[in-house]
């Protein structure tokens, strides 16, 4: 743990039942009257967009333009495509709606009608961009990425077959909003998915080595709020109460990394999802309890208190004190065995159907490159990570 931290987090949050019925003041509230929207051709087909495009209606607000094309994988072609389409309708903001994908794109985009070019690869690193971009405002249609409260993004160069990182406070929106209406549509292996991105989120951030006592309670209201309501939403996708937790999680499980860095899990899921197009959430599943009992001995202490969050309180008095880093695991096992039950979320590398096995060595020469290592609380050398894939071979 850190002596000294920094904690930072100027995102407005907006959420519950009729959020999304603020936007508008808020919009008007930076004299914002000609907003895009961007999004994918799934949440529109759900029909997520009217309840916007209506709240706006009432208002003096006026959608300039709708880009519902991002693919899952975005790139830097498409934000150039975007970028051009926002200048041309003379857009003055930016409302991303959807996951992981739309809100990266709609960061990047930001970037390029903010600062002008079409070459979004030149502002890409950390520390590039030196003031405010537009006005820009986030609406998850996912519970899992937390994109709406952190300064990340990251854009396929496909070209060159690499992700390029964009890192800077000015790409956080300036509110979130979190309304349990954009989540009720969400497929049962989205839900899951997504969901288990958001507990790693969390408990990357309460176990790695930038922890610190702020992002410590957001990350584990985060996992009280996923072990509470996660498997009563895959039983009851209607309910409300339970989709609203677990955005929220997100939310602030995403708060909690973006304070203190996540780990090796994430370094492996950056690779796979480069090398195998595997989707975020599923890497997050797939590699959580493997790097957990690889880190084991180093974060004994912080993940048998995770028990507590994760099970309740009878689980975790019922367990002596010396077990409870080893149940925390097997319980992240036991909800990924459940979640495989109900919507067939595959546990292992091999059930995905998607990578195969001579992929594993670049695998973990990539993943041995990705930032986020730099946090995990045990090093690991090639060996090491290559041992790591292998378990997650199954």
């Amino acid at each position: 743990m850190s002596r000294y931290y920094e904690f930072f987090c100027p995102v407005k949050v907006i959420a519950g039942e009729a959020a999304l019925e603020h936007l508008p003041y808020e919009l008007t509230g930076i004299a914002s009257v000609r907003p895009m929207i961007i999004t994918d051709a799934g949440v529109r087909a759900a029909g997520l967009l009217d309840p916007v495009i209506a709240a706006c209606e009432e208002s003096a607000v006026t959608i300039a333009a709708i880009y519902d094309e991002v693919p899952p994988d975005s790139s830097t072609t498409i934000v150039r495509d975007i970028a051009n389409l926002y200048r041309q309708q003379q857009c003055d903001a930016i409302i991303a709606i959807g996951g992981g994908s739309s809100i990266d794109t709609a960061k990047a985009v930001n970037i390029l009608v903010s600062e002008g070019g079409d070459d979004i690869a030149a502002y890409s690193g950390a520390g590039v961009l030196t003031r405010p971009l537009r006005p820009f405002f986030v609406i998850p249609t996912t519970a899992g990425t937390g994109s709406e409260v952190t300064s990340v993004a990251v854009i396929a160069d496909t070209e060159r077959s690499v992700k390029l990182p964009f890192t800077s406070s000015f790409l956080l929106p300036n509110a979130a909003i979190i309304d349990p209406r954009m989540t009720l549509t969400l497929p049962p292996h989205i839900t899951a998915a997504t969901a288990m991105d958001a507990l790693t989120h969390a408990t990357e951030a309460y176990t790695c080595l930038a922890k610190n006592p702020l992002s410590d309670a957001y990350a584990t209201a985060a996992i009280r709020k996923i072990g509470r309501s996660l498997l009563a939403v895959m039983d009851n996708p209607d309910d409300a109460k339970g989709r609203l937790d677990l955005a929220e999680a997100s939310t602030m499980a995403g708060i909690a990394f973006s304070n203190s860095m996540v780990g090796l899990v994430h370094s492996l899921g950056h690779a796979t999802g480069a090398i195998c197009h595997l989707p975020h959430g599923l890497c997050m599943s797939l590699y959580l309890p493997y790097v957990l009992e690889y880190n084991l001995e180093d974060i004994r202490e912080p993940l048998a208190e995770l028990l507590l969050y994760l099970e309740g309180p009878e689980v975790w008095s019922a367990t002596p004190a010396s077990r409870r880093a080893e149940a925390t695991i097997s319980a992240i096992r036991h909800l990924r065995d459940e979640l495989h039950h109900r919507c067939e979320l595959p546990r292992t590398l091999r059930e995905t159907g998607k990578v195969k096995e001579d992929q594993l060595d670049a695998i973990a020469r990539q993943a041995l490159d990705d930032g986020s290592i730099i946090y995990n609380p045990r090093e690991a050398s090639l060996k090491e990570v290559r041992s790591i894939l292998d378990k997650a071979w199954g």
